[in-house]
């Protein structure tokens, strides 16, 4: 869920590791569940809210990163006649949680999962996060099942949702989904991963929708030194992100026809960002001819090429400006639509981490039903979207704490040297000061000219000399060479 994924290996960086903890406990991050709290998951863990519904028998499956305990989704995936149908059960997080009581009021004050390099600070306590509320393989979990029935191209043809319960059979990672399709073991409603998500990337690509496949920044060890890379996201990880955003989709239309809801929305990208995009994609040799719309250049991109990599990381600026919209009572808002998805759109598959979506489940389920939503959910809709700007803003409060320490641990020992770099911002008020992007290492950092220096060329390669870096401050500071 981070924008810029950072990755620690578990047997390095000791002291790395020691100062990633304290941000932790930083100011603004929350800390220990409170006593109330951690009483109230006990007790709602041995008596959740089970549906009457059984759906245990669907031979359900998770695919998420090893050793992942906060699993929000599990899928079956079959042929029919026509196309495709697919299961998706997403945790049931009000089956477990009583409205306005201490364990639902601590999940509104945190509002998300935070994610740090070697950790996290979780949304609910561990016992009903990564416990009884978690989609594990051979456990009876409540759940929101969807079903939606697919053509031969992948568009969706129908799509319900309903409490079920269900149990998960096997528990897969990217790698494992990845290997098994390639070489063609992977039994086949694991096969049928590939062939859906192949086919929704394309309807993707045809309305013009864009699904960025942003590199892991990544420390590893050579010699006796630590180095800050990239590695590629795997196509299975596209495959499966596909099915979600089918359901986000499908979830938002229903809201939609319902009359009330809550949207994931982004307005379309100012040109002014866009010819600067264009400018970096130049200095850095990305491939963007004339009149190509750039999501054609971004689904281009191949995230094994450094210079692509990099490009990717800066594509994500185009994602700023996203929120939440609610509507209710038929008042269907002008502007529906996420222009990444070019498509409405809302989050509804990772309760477990994101507050907003237990609520945009809970109106789903009445919505297919074709009964009022619950007064619980319709009472706290008009402060989510503020809720969930606070957990995005501390969110990305933690990733650059995160990835100015490790920087800064990173370079401390190599200040004065020069490295290679593409200016990607320049400040519009201070025009001497800006951001390069680095190759090697995986570096975005501020840089700063001396007073009377000429503009920083924005989109163009710069040599810079490192000034500073120092991880009790923590941060890192480059200057033109």
């Amino acid at each position: 869920m981070p924008r810029r994924h950072l990755h620690v290996p578990v047997q390095d960086a000791t002291a790395l590791r020691t100062a990633l903890a304290a941000l932790r406990t930083a100011p603004g991050v929350p800390g220990d569940f409170p006593p109330e709290v951690l009483a109230a998951a006990d007790a709602a863990v041995r008596a959740p809210r089970m549906p009457e519904e059984d759906a245990t028998g669907l031979a359900l499956f998770t695919v998420d990163p090893p050793g992942s305990r906060d699993l929000d989704q599990a899928m079956h995936l079959a042929r029919t006649a026509g196309g495709y149908r697919v299961h998706y059960a997403i945790a049931d997080v009000a089956a477990f949680v009583t409205p306005g009581a201490a364990l639902d009021d601590e999940a509104h004050r945190r509002a998300m999962t935070l994610y740090f390099p070697d950790g996290r600070v979780p949304l609910h306590p561990p016992v009903l996060g990564e416990g009884a509320a978690s989609l594990l393989p051979g456990e009876v979990r409540p759940a929101l099942l969807w079903r939606f029935d697919l053509d031969q191209d992948g568009d969706l043809l129908t799509a319900d949702v309903r409490r079920a319960r269900v149990r998960s059979r096997a528990r897969l990672d990217y790698a494992t989904v990845q290997r098994t399709v390639d070489d063609g073991t992977a039994e086949e409603p694991v096969a049928l991963l590939r062939d859906i998500g192949v086919r929704r990337a394309a309807l993707e690509a045809a309305r013009g929708g864009i699904s960025l496949s942003v590199p892991e920044q990544e420390i590893t060890r050579s010699g006796g030194s630590y180095v800050l890379g990239y590695r590629a996201p795997l196509p299975a990880g596209a495959w499966n992100a596909q099915v979600s955003l089918l359901t986000g989709m499908a979830a938002a239309d229903l809201m939609l026809r319902s009359g009330t809801g809550i949207l994931r929305t982004l307005p379309s990208a100012p040109d002014g960002s866009v010819a600067r995009l264009r400018r970096v994609a130049h200095a850095l040799g990305v491939d963007w001819p004339d009149g190509t719309p750039y999501s054609a250049v971004v689904r281009a991109l191949d995230p094994r090429r450094t210079r692509d990599a990099a490009f990717a990381q800066e594509c994500t600026t185009l994602l700023r400006g996203a929120g939440y919209t609610v509507f209710r009572d038929g008042h269907v808002p002008d502007h529906a639509v996420h222009a990444a998805v070019a498509a409405p759109y809302t989050h509804v598959t990772a309760p477990l981490r994101r507050l907003v979506d237990r609520y945009a489940g809970e109106l789903c389920v009445a919505a297919a039903a074709g009964t009022p939503p619950p007064g619980w959910a319709l009472g706290a809709l008009d402060a989510l979207p503020a809720e969930m700007a606070g957990g995005f803003r501390r969110a990305a409060q933690a990733e650059r704490a995160s990835l100015d320490l490790v920087e800064a641990a990173l370079l401390r020992d190599r200040v004065g040297e020069v490295f290679d770099a593409v200016v990607i911002d320049v400040r519009d008020a201070r025009p001497t000061a800006g951001t390069v992007h680095l190759d090697a290492p995986a570096v975005v950092a501020p840089v700063e000219s001396p007073p009377g220096a000429p503009p920083l060329p924005l989109g163009h390669h710069l040599r810079v000399r490192l000034t500073e870096a120092d991880p009790a401050r923590p941060g890192v500071l480059f200057a033109p060479a």
